[in-house]
């Protein structure tokens, strides 16, 4: 009995050792997770949500925010701080965390390099790190992590290859996200040893090699995304043998191959192809109809050929784009593809332009009642418009260039009221322009240039009051030219009726196109003289009036429009003097006077000095000019008398002037001193600056007139001007100061502008600041003149479908622009003694200069920062413009160049998709932002790409990377607009983003 007792104390006392020594563990355990998130929270440097603020002593770790605890041990399972808008950095002590099952830190600005000690967490399931700012490798560590389910590194700046001991390891992965780093070297083979991988995407790197085979060695993939890298070879067979995938996307590679045949039974659950941008070759499998889920097919500018097959069984399919192959046998039969596809009333893109594709539109065309958009422009198609085309109620795009279309166009298609841009220039097309066009008011471009349309111009045109570029030369076309298309004041891109029949005079109403930049009006029978009013259409730079029956002299008012490069006047009946303010054209690259009546001495300066540029023969009566134009020498006879009274009397004016000259001054000097208090003048000590006065401007703008204004501000009106005896063209800002916060705004400018020295902003020449005839206040600033107009002027005037215009940006001017516009802001934020806050940073205050490089201007809202924060206290409100403000400028009173930094995204996006923030799409919680995001997370990026970014880029060698840079440049836009101020890209990384796109490019 006493050994029983003795054997019970002492199993007991161990039992009381086990559990002392488990709750020692336990605790032990709680407090090394409390430790851990201490040493979190000590490496946030930036926390404006506040998620830290409850890890204190106050409270239990486990019910601090963002931390989930286990019930039965108290030890941290999860750590989310996602979206959080935290800064910081992740410490080596979150691997202390060892019964961690999720880690989710997803949105935030988490920097340096991933901690290695995360291999620690053997119970690690879900690790979510996407769009931080991680740097360095992916940790190999992570491969000790073998129960990871999920692992997203979307959105970072990771380099180095991908570590071959993952795929050796993490036999439960089952997604796998690399999207956006900078990761190099091929995909590695033992890929194919992730049994449970359901998703992988790599894409945005700059992986290279070719796609594993052992790819299709994973039953359960269904998502693979590996576009904008550098991979080559073929697609693997064994990846089309998936039988799971429904997501398959490799654009803007160098892949090569052909598809399978056996495509549309291997890959039944296909729903999205994205291939686009690579060198596939070969036809499209006959086999691809069976693909009955099928929604999007992306397979253009790629070496397809033969014919496409018949499509009907595509119940789902919503776009097809395979524009720039080769595919058409230039048959007729095929377009017998396309008939299978009116009956599929998802559909609604299709693009095939730049094919070889014959046969006619089916007649059924009107059953696609959600058609939006139609590409067949550069191929063979012939016949006729059906009739049923009218009935596209939702069509925007219409682009049939240049193929071999007849007969009319359809008489009622007036009732496509969403239609924005109709092009079928370059067919056979016949009849008269019917009059319902003037019912479409959404019209934004009209081509129907080079058909054999006759009868008048409908004057219903003038509805059209959204239309920017109106082509309808080389037609057959008479009558006059109505004052109603003339008074379209959006017209901005090109008026094109060269080639024609019209007669008439030059209506006077051609003074309202103050906007257009191009206006060809040649090879006509017009007559009369070129009305005084063109003088009003200051940004002309093309101008085309030969083969005409104008006659009389040149209006002096077209002085005015300094900003012309290109002038044709030639075969008329001109007469006269050669006009000298030709000379002062500085921008004037060609002008061609020939077969004309003028008379007398030709000027020698400016345009006149290069004898390729100033073409003037066939005038009997010029004289003089440059030696190259081998014309006569001019001969005045006079008198040695006359001669010599002539040389006295310029003596004496001279003389006269000198004395008048110096008169003036000194009674300027008197009225400056005597008004002194009164109006006191700018300090502008450099003597680099022109002195100028109210009087010098008034003549300068011709009293101001409307012909000089070039734009209108929230604090007053800009005039184009032209100052002093060298005739220097400037921009003259003149201040309402009846306008509340005018004179604030031109302090501020002056404050500013002064000292400022950068080739990326706008230079401030002068400035006036004194009393005008009346006596009132007066002041006014001078700004060098840009001869390209504002960004805002070529983003909005352009039409989307890649026809030839004069006025249009493509994708590498406006990555131009885009490093221009972030230099300054480097420059203004970094590079000066004082930051300074621009405030206001919208397309209509970047200005393009004669080189297309781009200044930022008008600073009336911009301040200078405390030398020691980035932030400046202001009570004047909302800063900048509606669509541009920061989120931030609307809640506190506190001006930042974080503030900048969203105007300027917000720019880049604009840039990229052709919308403006306040585009009437956006609505009920979408902005220019969301919209964005939404196309860039769902890999439909160059879905929202504002068409004319194509311009040209065909003809460039680097046409095939265009998606590329898209991707990459809505990146940028959306990493600069996130609504946390301190999350939004920095600057200086915004410049090295758009090198690389640039590199890119070029």
């Amino acid at each position: 009995m006493k050994s029983f007792n003795v054997f019970l104390c002492v199993m007991f006392s161990c039992l009381l050792c086990v559990l002392s020594v488990d709750a020692s563990s336990r605790l032990a355990g709680n407090e090394t997770d409390r430790l851990a998130l201490l040493s979190i929270k000590a490496q946030i440097t930036y926390d404006p949500s506040g998620v830290t603020n409850s890890w204190n002593d106050s409270f239990h770790h486990c019910s601090w925010q963002g931390v989930t605890c286990s019930a039965r041990h108290q030890r941290v399972t999860m750590l989310d701080l996602s979206s959080k808008q935290v800064v910081g950095t992740l410490v080596p002590q979150i691997g202390n965390m060892s019964f961690l099952r999720e880690l989710i830190l997803q949105n935030n600005t988490f920097n340096s390099q991933i901690p290695r000690e995360i291999g620690r967490l053997f119970r690690l399931k879900n690790l979510v790190l996407k769009d931080n700012s991680f740097t360095g490798d992916i940790p190999v560590e992570l491969s000790n992590c073998s129960r990871l389910i999920y692992l997203d590194l979307d959105g970072n700046s990771l380099t180095g290859k991908i570590p071959v001991e993952l795929s050796l390891s993490l036999r439960n992965l089952q997604v796998l996200f690399l999207r956006s780093n900078n990761l190099t070297g091929e995909l590695p083979y033992s890929l194919g040893n992730l049994s449970s991988l359901i998703a992988l995407a790599a894409i945005e790197n700059r992986l290279e090699g070719s796609i594993p085979y052992s790819l299709g060695q994973l039953t359960n993939l269904s998502y693979i995304s590996l576009g904008g890298n550098m991979l080559s070879g073929s697609i693997p067979l064994s990846v089309f043998n998936l039988s799971s995938l429904y997501h398959l996307a490799a654009p803007v590679n160098q892949l090569k191959g052909t598809l399978p045949t056996d495509i549309g039974s291997t890959l039944p659950s296909l729903r999205i192809v994205f291939l686009f941008s690579n060198l596939l070759s070969g036809v499209l499998p006959s086999s691809i109809s069976n693909l009955t889920n099928l929604e999007i097919l992306s397979l253009s500018r790629n070496q397809l050929s033969g014919k496409i097959p018949s499509l009907e069984k595509l119940r789902n399919l919503q776009g097809l784009a395979m524009h720039f192959n080769n595919l058409g046998t230039g048959r007729e039969d095929d377009m017998d593809f396309f008939s299978s596809l009116v009956n599929i009333t998802s559909f609604k893109e299709l693009s095939l332009s730049v094919n070889n594709i014959a046969g006619q539109l089916p007649k059924n065309i009107g059953n696609l009642t959600n058609f939006r958009s139609i590409g067949f422009a550069r191929n063979k198609l012939f016949g006729r418009i059906p009739d049923g085309f009218v009935d596209l109620s939702n069509m925007e795009v219409v682009s049939l260039e240049y193929n071999q279309l007849t007969e009319e166009i359809p008489a009622s298609l007036g009732k496509l009221q969403k239609l924005k841009y109709f092009y079928v220039n370059g067919n056979k097309l016949s009849g008269e322009i019917p009059s319902s066009i003037g019912n479409i008011t959404s019209l934004y471009g009209l081509n129907l240039a080079q058909n054999n349309l006759e009868g008048t111009i409908p004057s219903v045109l003038g509805n059209c009051q959204l239309l920017q570029m109106l082509y309808l030369s080389r037609n057959r076309l008479s009558g006059t030219i109505p004052k109603e298309v003339l008074s379209i004041s959006s017209l901005s891109i090109q008026l094109d009726l060269s080639g024609n029949q019209l007669s008439g005079s030059l209506p006077l109403e051609v003074g309202s196109l103050v906007n257009l930049g191009y206006l060809d009006i040649s090879e006509n029978k017009l007559s009369g003289k070129l009305p005084s009013t063109l003088s009003s259409c200051i940004k002309l730079e093309n101008l085309y009036v030969q083969e005409n029956m104008f006659e009389g002299v040149i209006p002096s008012s077209l002085s005015s429009l300094r900003g012309m490069e290109y002038l044709d006047l030639s075969r008329n009946n001109f007469s006269g003097l050669i006009p000298r303010y030709f000379e002062t054209f500085i921008s004037l690259k060609s002008l061609n006077l020939s077969f004309n009546n003028f008379e007398g001495e030709v000027p020698r300066e400016g345009v006149f000095s290069n004898a390729s540029a100033a073409i003037v023969n066939g005038n009997r009566n010029l004289c003089g000019g440059s030696s190259a134009l081998k014309l006569p020498q001019c001969n005045f006879p006079t008198s040695k008398k006359g001669r010599l009274m002539s040389s006295t009397l310029k003596i004496a004016i001279s003389i006269a002037s000198a004395l008048f000259g110096v008169a003036l001054v000194l009674v300027l000097l008197i009225l400056c001193f005597l008004k002194r208090k009164r109006s006191p003048s700018l300090d502008l000590s450099d003597d680099s600056f022109l002195k100028i006065s109210y009087g010098e401007l008034l003549k300068a703008t011709n009293g101001f007139s409307s012909d000089y204004l070039i734009g209108k501000g929230g604090f007053g009106s800009v005039y184009k001007g032209i100052l002093g005896p060298d005739e220097k063209t400037v921009a003259i800002k003149a201040l309402d100061l009846q306008h509340k916060g005018a004179l604030k705004s031109f302090i501020a400018e002056c404050e500013v502008l002064k000292n400022l020295r950068h080739r990326n902003l706008v230079k401030l020449v002068t400035a006036c600041s004194g009393t005008d005839f009346q006596g009132n206040d007066f002041k006014a600033l001078i700004y060098e003149f840009m001869v390209n107009g504002s960004l805002d002027d070529w983003l909005h005037s352009f039409s989307n479908d890649g026809s030839l215009h004069v006025r249009y940006l493509d994708l590498y001017q406006r990555v131009n622009i885009a490093s221009d516009i972030a230099f300054a802001l480097d420059y203004l934020h970094h590079g000066t003694q004082t930051p300074v806050v621009h405030c206001d940073l919208k397309p209509s205050n970047i200005l393009l200069d004669k080189d297309m490089t781009a200044r930022v201007g008008d600073f009336g809202l911009s301040r200078f920062l405390q030398e020691t924060s980035q932030r400046e206290t202001s009570t004047i409100g909302i800063k900048g413009s509606v669509g541009y403000a920061a989120p931030e400028y609307g809640m506190v009173s506190e001006v930042s160049t974080y503030g900048d930094i969203y105007s300027y995204g917000i720019i880049i996006l604009e840039m990229l998709t052709g919308k403006k923030p306040t585009d009437d799409a956006f609505s009920n919680g979408l902005n220019l932002h969301n919209y964005a995001k939404m196309a860039y997370s769902t890999g439909r990026v160059m879905e929202i790409v504002d068409q004319m970014v194509y311009h040209n880029l065909q003809e460039m060698k680097t046409k095939d990377y265009i998606e590329e840079c898209s991707i990459c440049m809505c990146k940028i836009g959306i990493a600069c607009t996130i609504d946390s101020p301190k999350e939004r890209m920095r600057i200086s990384d915004v410049i090295k983003e758009l090198q690389l796109v640039k590199e890119t490019l070029s």
